[in-house]
């Protein structure tokens, strides 16, 4: 799964990456970001723009916006399936803007938290897919979730699973709205190369949602890039 992340890359080097206008975003470094947040997406209408989404897609037919909580990811190998996923797969889908992820690690009783990157320490996307719903007060809240997969080899000794970080030729072919295969869709969703990435242990600060700061990438104790 993939339950907290880091987006700290300068905005205007995103905007170059991800080809958006960067103008009027935040640049604020978010070290720790967690479900119900707001986050930076990337969607395609006849070009690439950039929107905050609420972490958490909350359906269109949902009845209050609590159940978003419950569906920070989708998986992949289902995607195509669920009611609560299946029309976003076709028609709604975005990129995650990231550059760290964590992950916790169980080291007998206690979890270790992991933080996985790209060795070329770039930004990247993950796969998302978003919807738009009405509260019953009239307020329009856009909200995503991210799709996951079965873990790499490197990744599997700390969790199963892993968030399904896309190639960057594979970018357009997700944002495409001309692409309503889902077979072709749900082919696109695999475990990135493990020999693209690392991870290393980091401070149990990171297990507070509201802790936010460079210290919480710092690597810490045994298991450096293990």
């Amino acid at each position: 799964m993939c339950g907290r992340y880091s987006l700290i890359a300068d905005i205007q080097e995103l905007a170059r990456q991800f080809e958006f206008d960067g103008s009027g975003f935040d640049n604020s470094p978010r070290y720790n970001v967690a479900p119900t947040q707001s986050v930076l997406t990337v969607t395609h209408r006849e070009e690439r723009q950039a929107e905050q989404m609420r972490w958490g897609l909350i359906p269109s037919w949902a009845k209050d916006a609590s159940i978003g909580n419950r569906m920070i990811n989708a998986r992949g190998e289902t995607v195509a399936q669920k009611p609560s996923f299946r029309n976003a797969l076709q028609r709604r889908r975005c990129l995650v803007l990231a550059d760290g992820f964590y992950e916790w690690q169980k080291a007998g009783k206690a979890k270790r938290p992991m933080r996985i990157v790209l060795k070329s320490g770039a930004p990247f996307a993950f796969a998302g897919l978003w919807e738009s719903w009405r509260s019953p007060e009239g307020e329009t809240v856009r909200s995503c979730t991210i799709v996951t997969t079965a873990a790499n080899d490197l990744l599997r000794p700390i969790h199963e699973r892993m968030p399904v970080i896309l190639p960057h030729e594979l970018e357009d072919f997700w944002l495409d709205g001309d692409v309503t295969d889902s077979a072709a869709l749900t082919d696109v969703l695999a475990p990135y190369p493990d020999e693209a990435m690392d991870y290393f242990q980091v401070s149990p600060l990171v297990n507070k949602a509201t802790n936010n700061g460079p210290d919480l990438i710092v690597p810490v104790g045994e298991g450096l890039f293990a």
